[in-house]
């Protein structure tokens, strides 16, 4: 069974930094592409960050935040500088992944972590 979990959210003052990680356990085939999305209060789920080879980033978030992998351990990081009270959100990892002896891949998805950004 394939499982996203993440970690490192929190409070912080606005200007701080966090750093989110993402964990994917299970057996697996492929990791072909993990993202960062969030879900600020009020608002529709969107994406801040994603690589699938390349990154892309959300333009509120280019040039603060910074998404890497290890995919010798299986893990996405999103750094986070520069916090600002926007960025308060439930921050999701997702990734297209293809299960162990499978090479169909599937969105999988984490419970999200909370990040508070105070003024």
């Amino acid at each position: 069974q394939v499982q996203l979990t993440e970690s490192g959210g929190g409070l912080v003052q606005a200007g701080g930094s966090l750093r989110l990680s993402c964990a994917v356990s299970g057996r697996i085939t492929n990791i072909n592409y993990m993202a960062w999305y969030r879900q600020g209060p009020g608002k529709e789920r969107e994406l801040v960050a994603s690589d699938a080879g390349s990154t892309v980033y959300a333009d509120s978030v280019k040039g603060r935040f910074t998404i890497s992998r290890d995919n010798a351990k299986n893990m996405v990081y999103l750094q986070m500088n520069d916090l600002k009270p926007e960025d308060t959100a439930v921050y999701y990892c997702t990734g297209l992944i293809a299960p162990y002896l499978e090479f169909r891949e599937y969105h999988y998805w984490g419970q999200g972590t909370q990040v508070t950004v105070s003024s």
